[in-house]
């Protein structure tokens, strides 16, 4: 199996990392493994609204996986990490997202409130690992009846 391979998606992704020294994704094999994404734009600019910065977090991980593979999404996600500087407040938003994202899908999920988050003005961060498909295999996607072997 050949090493990882280290991604990032253009703007602020490459930006970050370059300035922040790390990788917005990684591949290992079939696994792909996302690193906290927050809810800053294209730009950076961190969205100030609770609600907005979880949807713009969610969207970052999908822009993060997709930078390895385009036909990665949410449905290949099987385990989720979120840090909430605030859990009562954002908990409910994030669920929400899950089930606007991935209806079918419940990947594993560890929620953690946490003092800060390494760029001012975040509320959550959301890291993420998901699984590349076999693509000479029948099956086409995770679902909840699929089980995964590692």
């Amino acid at each position: 199996m050949p090493g990882p391979t280290f991604h990032n998606y253009p703007g602020i992704g490459a930006k970050n990392s370059e300035a922040f020294h790390y990788s917005q994704a990684v591949k290992v094999g079939n696994i792909v493994k996302c690193s906290g994404q927050g809810g800053w734009d294209a730009e950076g600019t961190i969205e100030r609204d609770p609600e907005l910065q979880i949807r713009q977090a969610m969207e970052n991980v999908e822009k993060a996986l997709r930078t390895v593979d385009g036909r990665l999404g949410w449905e290949n996600v099987y385990a989720v990490k979120s840090y909430h500087v605030d859990m009562e407040g954002t908990f409910d938003m994030m669920t929400t997202e899950f089930k606007r994202l991935s209806p079918t899908l419940r990947p594993v999920w560890t929620c953690v409130e946490v003092g800060k988050l390494g760029i001012p003005g975040l509320l959550v961060e959301v890291e993420v690992e998901a699984w590349i498909e076999n693509r000479d295999r029948k099956s086409t996607r995770l679902n909840s009846s699929h089980r995964l072997y590692l």
